[in-house]
């Protein structure tokens, strides 16, 4: 899947581009609305946690570098000299879980009290008041759907897309 992105200056074109999705066989759930803080969306859908956040980047990084960290760890208690060889790679598998886990957990953490770095550049145009519309389609479908809605709605601004998105959007 990936993440094409719409700017659009009001409520009735955001309203045209989710119906014209929808015509397109988008499903709801893979559609969201961003908007600025007090907009009224009526019944567009609303960008949740997931997409206004950096939760899953932060949750990737985190289980790197916690994963990384916990090997170097394992190693280090592998490395000394009174660990039997036979227990020392139970030591290193668990120490590098048990890093990776904690990494990603404080990891996540973070990153939902960071707003999402990639809705950086949308940001000046949110606050003057503009909405971001953001689908998730399938690869194959996003230079048909980005036609279908510069037919249809011409004077929408097609932000580009993202090369991929998280798994659980």
């Amino acid at each position: 899947m990936r993440r094409i992105y719409f700017m659009v200056p009001d409520i009735s074109t955001a309203k045209r581009i989710v119906d014209e999705l929808l015509l397109a066989r988008i499903e709801e759930r893979h559609l969201h609305v961003l908007a600025k803080r007090g907009t009224p969306l009526e019944d567009l859908p609303e960008a949740s946690l997931l997409q206004k956040s950096d939760f899953v980047p932060a949750v990737q990084r985190g289980l790197a570098l916690g994963g990384a960290t916990g090997m170097l760890a394992g190693l280090v208690a592998v490395a000394l000299p009174a660990t039997p060889l036979v227990i020392a790679g139970g030591v290193l598998l668990a120490a590098s879980l048990a890093g990776a886990g904690v990494g990603a957990w404080l990891g996540g953490m973070v990153g939902m009290n960071v707003g999402n770095t990639r809705l950086q550049q949308f940001a000046d145009a949110i606050e003057r008041g503009a909405l971001l519309v953001m689908a998730d389609v399938p690869r194959d479908r996003v230079e048909d759907i980005e036609e279908r809605v510069r037919k249809h709605l011409p004077g929408v601004e097609i932000d580009g897309t993202e090369p991929r998105i998280p798994a659980f959007p």
